[in-house]
């Protein structure tokens, strides 16, 4: 939950974009890679509220599309090359916690294939979905969603659900449920490293918390649980920025000091696991929730990548990869 601080840190790396405002307050983006031509990627983000949306900004901030009337929508996602009627297609993939389900819709044209939605948490207490996040399994392209709740049991908080094709419409497959939660606050970041094949979340006030994404692997044993120490509060927006296939950087949102902290993707000395912080980048954004980062150039104002990070003022804000990798003081 965001407080009403407005205050923009006087030493906060300015973005090279702030987007239109959406309706209501936004939560989560999303960059979708237009593999054809780069300068044509969206930027695609939730507006949280009952009588909330879906919206695709282009790389100039501009709202482009939207798709209104959704039940509070939390965390977005996109997955590529699912098979639809066996023709590879780009999929945003959101939670409505309203409605207990998560959505699905084709990119670019923000067109619904999951039949009005996909069940989650079914048979639970507690089940209105918040954080998502999505693996692609390098083996044979299997597709799963990984999804957390607004609260849940000390064990098997994230249920992951692989995405079918059943006649032209998207449907989930319940296939392992996992992750230990504190039972502090909530669990709603989630990321996947797709290349390593590690998924992370933010079990906030406490850390950040690594599995393997796999399920086919039979192993839910936590792997590590880093960003313990420096956080104001919240632990919230997870994103991995690649420098090679195995190494780069992890950052984490520390909502209340309107920064991100930043760990090596591959670890500390040979050890995988163990993640050292080594630098902070203050951020204009207002506690951000979301963020997501690529290392695809697009175009002269990101030509070496773009971060994303929502900001209060229902908007994104959107920050060259330089300027981050400026802040980042490695020890």
């Amino acid at each position: 939950m965001n407080s009403t601080k407005t205050v923009v840190r006087q030493d906060g790396i300015k973005p090279a974009v702030v987007t239109e405002e959406t309706g209501h307050d936004t939560d989560d983006p999303a960059i979708w890679i237009n593999k054809a031509d780069t300068l044509k990627s969206l930027i695609i983000g939730t507006d949280k509220n009952s009588d909330g949306g879906l919206y695709a900004f282009d790389l100039e901030g501009k709202i482009v599309n939207k798709v209104l009337g959704l039940k509070r929508p939390n965390n977005v996602d996109i997955a590529y090359g699912f098979k639809l009627n066996g023709q590879p297609v780009d999929i945003a993939v959101l939670t409505e916690r309203e409605t207990n389900t998560i959505r699905i819709f084709r990119l670019p044209d923000l067109t619904p294939v999951d039949g009005g939605g996909i069940p989650v948490f079914q048979g639970e207490k507690e089940r209105a979905p918040m954080g998502i996040a999505m693996y692609t399994r390098p083996e044979d392209a299997a597709i799963f969603a990984i999804v957390g709740r607004k609260s849940g049991p000390a064990e098997g908080y994230l249920w992951q659900y692989r995405l079918v094709d059943e006649n032209g419409v998207v449907k989930g497959r319940l296939v392992r449920k996992f992750g230990t939660y504190s039972g502090k606050k909530e669990i709603e970041s989630i990321a996947v490293d797709n290349k390593l094949g590690y998924v992370y979340y933010s079990d906030e006030t406490v850390g950040v918390r690594k599995y393997l994404a796999d399920p086919a692997k039979w192993d839910n044993k936590e792997l590590a649980l880093f960003a313990k120490e420096g956080f104001v509060s919240d632990h919230e927006g997870i994103s991995i920025y690649p420098t090679s296939d195995s190494t780069g950087y992890i950052l984490v949102s520390n909502q209340q000091n309107n920064s991100f902290m930043i760990y090596r993707r591959e670890g500390e000395n040979g050890v995988a696991n163990e993640h050292k912080l080594i630098g902070e980048a203050p951020v204009s954004t207002l506690e951000s929730d979301g963020s997501e980062v690529t290392a695809v150039p697009l175009g002269s104002k990101f030509p070496k990548g773009m971060f994303v990070a929502m900001s209060n003022g229902k908007v994104f804000h959107y920050y060259s990869w330089e300027d981050i990798q400026a802040k980042i003081k490695e020890k």
